[in-house]
């Protein structure tokens, strides 16, 4: 079995009370939130492609990504966007929190690390430009190469724009849909080019689609990640299986039809969990032992190869136990 992959368990920082500094309108439809300390003090450090965990209520925890620029150590900067069939959570930000409010902060994390390359293609869907950003500016300040595909509804829904064009080094093409239509990603996904790598972020569409053109491509070409999660065809067999608790030796069923973070929330065992729909990767679990069935959208190849991570919310077991370092 291969080693663990050494990123992977990136663990949260404590929660943290951090105020709300600004608010602001980037586009039609975008806030960015401002948070700091308050009294100008550091915040824990983080590299483009993190989120944080943003505690709206007790029952509402959403994940934001970081869109502000890392060496600027006294604030963070999220932005969000006002989506009408969203879970609640963008409304809560958008009607309800204030400049000088006071919010509850977990983070950061990463999952959607930046890697180095000779070439940088950036593809944002609307609010997926807000992971694309910092990967943007922290390339560019090194003088790499990197081409943007940011496309969006309308001009005005596109957050950041002014931003991104300020950036040097750079081939930015801005598609406002009502215009243009949508991105023309076989133009820029026709065949894998050597030293060059693929970031995007958007609506599950475009993931979609930019996962078929690269489909084939050598290993870690493309890094994705997702909103949502995708649709998925209903597995056949969800039978039960058995995890055993490594630090108590206490053995649990999961019966089918039931997930492996619910069985062990309901045996007490207390785990970090936010979306429940395998993309956020809070829930993340060491397997000491069994063979996990992946089905979550935020492991990349090497993960899963490695059978030591499991993310209970979606995924389940190949094996009749697993047992599981809690």
């Amino acid at each position: 079995m291969n080693p663990r992959p050494d990123n992977i368990f990136q663990s949260f920082s404590d929660q943290l009370s951090l105020k709300v500094e600004a608010v602001e309108v980037e586009a039609e439809g975008v806030l960015s939130l401002v948070l700091t300390d308050g009294f100008g003090g550091a915040l824990p450090a983080w590299e483009p492609g993190a989120h944080i965990d943003l505690i709206l209520s007790p029952d509402m925890t959403r994940q934001y990504s970081l869109c502000g620029d890392p060496a600027e150590r006294d604030r963070w900067r999220i932005g969000v966007l006002l989506a009408p069939d969203s879970r609640g959570g963008s409304q809560f930000v958008h009607t309800r929190l204030h400049a000088g409010d006071i919010v509850q902060v977990v983070g950061p994390r990463n999952n959607f690390r930046l890697v180095e390359a000779e070439h940088h293609l950036f593809i944002a869907g609307g609010i997926g430009i807000t992971p694309i950003l910092p990967m943007i500016r922290e390339v560019a300040a090194k003088g790499g190469r990197w081409t943007l595909l940011y496309g969006g509804r309308t001009e005005n829904s596109m957050a950041f724009v002014k931003e991104i064009q300020e950036l040097s080094g750079g081939d930015v093409h801005l598609v406002p849909q009502d215009k243009y239509g949508l991105l023309d990603l076989k133009r820029f996904l026709a065949a894998h080019k050597p030293g060059q790598v693929v970031y995007c972020c958007g609506p599950s569409p475009l993931i979609d689609a930019v996962e078929a053109l690269c489909a084939g491509w050598p290993s870690g070409s493309l890094h994705q990640e997702r909103f949502a999660p995708r649709a998925r065809q209903e597995v056949g067999e969800d039978g039960e299986f058995e995890v055993e608790l490594a630090s108590s030796g206490r053995t649990l069923s999961v019966p089918a039809g039931k997930s492996l973070l619910k069985v062990l929330e309901e045996a007490g065992c207390k785990i970090s969990n936010s979306c429940r729909a395998g993309i956020c990767g809070t829930c993340l679990v060491k397997v000491l032992d069994g063979v996990p069935e992946h089905n979550d959208d935020l492991l990349d190849d090497e993960q899963r190869e490695s059978g030591t991570v499991i993310l209970p919310c979606v995924s389940r077991s190949k094996t009749k136990t697993l047992i599981l370092d809690l």
